[in-house]
Parts: structure tokens; sequence; C-alpha cells
């Protein structure tokens, strides 16, 4: 995770914490990248915290840290876990132009849960920001949804359709466990045989790869799931 430890927003299922924000380390990209160089790993997620407080959310700061990790690591497969950015274009473009295998952004909950779950997040910024990503910058985009806050099937289904719409071709769907009790408490807990219907659902909307259970997280065997895609 790069950008920090503290988060500026404040999503009720995340147990990252929330300020006080510092500056920026503009020595980490090369730290990462030295780090990434010893570990001899086929692939790797790189994420952060949200940085609203930032004009371009982080973006010139996560294109350098992927930059100076292709440089260091250039057979490494690597997945960028990247925040909304806002849905703004020209920090999306920024991150893009630096060139993930994959561009990850998780989408987390339904529509209707949004303001419930992640109150200073959009659906359909999170929308935009995955369609941007593949449909003007050619990237390949992946995203996450948690079941278990008390959405609908109906919801779910739609949300995976809403997905695949933006051109997103992978998927992962995994039950909302409570961090602590000061987060949202559970709603539900999700048969696995409905995780398997999701999959399958999922799979015919045309999803490349859709990994879905109840220990399912966004970054869940990533490695295996580009591959099993056809990715790296």
């Amino acid at each position: 995770m790069i950008l920090g430890d503290h988060c500026t927003r404040a999503c009720r299922f995340c147990d990252v914490p929330t300020g006080p924000i510092l500056p920026p380390d503009d020595d980490e990209p090369r730290q990462v990248a030295e780090l990434l160089s010893r570990l001899n790993l086929n692939y790797v997620v790189i994420t952060s915290v949200d940085r609203d407080d930032l004009p371009d959310g982080g973006a010139a700061h996560w294109a350098e840290t992927l930059r100076q990790v292709r440089r260091r690591c250039p057979d490494l497969g690597l997945e960028a876990l990247v925040p909304d950015f806002k849905a703004e274009i020209s920090s999306i473009e920024t991150v893009c132009r630096a060139r993930p295998d994959v561009f990850a952004h998780n989408i987390e909950t339904v529509a209707s849960l949004q303001k419930r779950v992640r109150p200073q997040c959009r659906y359909g910024g999170s929308l935009k920001t995955l369609t941007v990503a593949a449909q003007q910058f050619g990237m390949i985009t992946k995203s996450s949804l948690m079941l278990g806050h008390g959405e609908t099937r109906g919801e779910v289904i739609q949300t995976i359709q809403d997905l695949r719409d933006t051109g997103c071709r992978m998927l992962s769907i995994g039950q909302y466990l409570q961090p602590s009790k000061a987060h949202l408490e559970v709603v539900e807990y999700v048969h696995p045989d409905v995780f398997a219907e999701y999959k399958q659902i999922g799979e015919e909307m045309g999803f490349d790869h859709v990994e879905s259970g109840p220990l399912v997280r966004s970054s869940y065997k990533a490695d295996q799931q580009a591959d099993a895609a056809g990715i790296v």
C-alpha cells in the first residue's frame, strides 16, 4: 500500500484509519521498486489509500511507482488497485499511461447501499473510472464486490451487469466480514451456493474470469485470476 497508511475517506466497512494525512514520500516509488526487485515474485498487487487532499488524487505518485517497478522488475505482473480519483479523466489517464497489466478499482457494493457502506464514494464515479480506463485507454480492468450488507439478488446481478458494461474483464465477489464493533454489522452470511451462482452469471455475461466465494477478496489469488483470464 502506497501514499501513506491513513485515508482521507471513512468508508464504514474498511479498517484503514482516517487522518492525519502526511505529504507523500517522494522516495517511495524507488523504495517500492527496490523492495520488489528483491522478493523474486511473479505477480504483485499495489494499492493505496484515497488521497483527496492532493490535486490529482495521488495519480502522479501512482504512475511514478509503476514506472519505477517496471524498470526494476520488467517481468513482474503488475496490478494497480486504485482509488476512483473522483472519476477525473486526467488522473485516470496518468495511471493508465504507466501501463500496469491490470487496472483494478473496487465498486464494493450495490448502488442502493453506497451511501451506507462508503458515504464519500459514488457508484457512478466508480463505473466511470473503470469505463475510462477500459474504453478510452485500453486497460484490462478488474473490480470487486462485497456481499452481506443487505443487498438483494437482483441488485447484485445488476451490479455485475453494470461492471461488465464498462468493459470490466475480471470480477471478485466475497463475503463482508466486520473488522471491529465500530464498523458496519454483517446483515447476512451468504451461502456458498449463491456465490457459485453469481460466478456462473458473471461468466455468462462475458467476464474473462470471476472469483466468487465467502473468503474471496479483491486481490485473492490475483496472479491465478490473471492467468486464468489469459492476461499474464
